[in-house]
């Protein structure tokens, strides 16, 4: 996958409109990040889950990692290269429900 192809899936959802996030192209609803590049180009933050990320991580380590800074944070770093494009839907969809969901749910 590529940036590009992110931007046609991210896009295609409902409300999700492109931004910037700390200097990189993102994609937010009603303001909420769902999904940024990573500053290395090859690598996009989605937002997830603390649970569902170690799921992916342990599945499939060579598409789904973290760094440091986001260990306490709940999103996925996904290298783009790896991931399938059908999995990309599904992490942006993810991504885009738990946006809205309310911050007490």
């Amino acid at each position: 996958m590529t940036f590009a192809d992110v931007r046609g899936i991210a896009l295609s959802l409902p409300g999700v409109v492109e931004a910037t996030s700390y200097g990189t192209a993102a994609f937010k609803a009603g303001g909420k990040l769902i999904a940024r590049l990573k500053e290395d180009g090859v690598s996009l933050v989605v937002g997830t889950t603390f649970e569902e990320r170690a799921e992916m991580m342990a599945a499939e380590p060579e598409t789904y990692y973290i760094t440091d800074h986001y260990l306490n944070y709940p999103y996925v770093l996904v290298r783009l290269p790896r991931v399938h494009p059908d999995a990309m839907r599904d992490l942006l969809a993810r991504a885009l429900r738990l946006a809205k969901k309310p911050r007490n749910a």
